[in-house]
């Protein structure tokens, strides 16, 4: 039996401001031919992401890697996450 093919797509992240004393993160987010803009309440565990074209595709990723590394994220620092589809 061979492996299944599971398509994959880097995503990349910049944190443009950050607030631990105001619970929020902000910054952008492109894969493939989209960007994103996003806004992070991790206190109110609140995701916005716009526009609305592709945020489905987004969302949920975006937040996994947020939860995962958010201490370790500095505004003006680039990141890179996988994406478990192809855009």
């Amino acid at each position: 039996m061979s492996p299944k093919y599971l398509p994959e797509t880097t995503a990349y992240l910049k944190i443009t401001h950050l607030s631990w004393h105001q619970g929020f993160i902000c910054g952008e987010v492109s894969a493939g031919e989209f960007i994103w803009e996003f806004e992070w309440l991790f206190r109110k565990d609140n995701l916005l992401v716009k526009p609305s074209i592709g945020r489905a595709l987004i969302q949920e990723p975006l937040g996994r890697f947020l939860e995962k590394c958010d201490y370790q994220l500095e505004p003006g620092g680039d990141y890179a996450f996988t994406i478990r589809a192809q855009l």
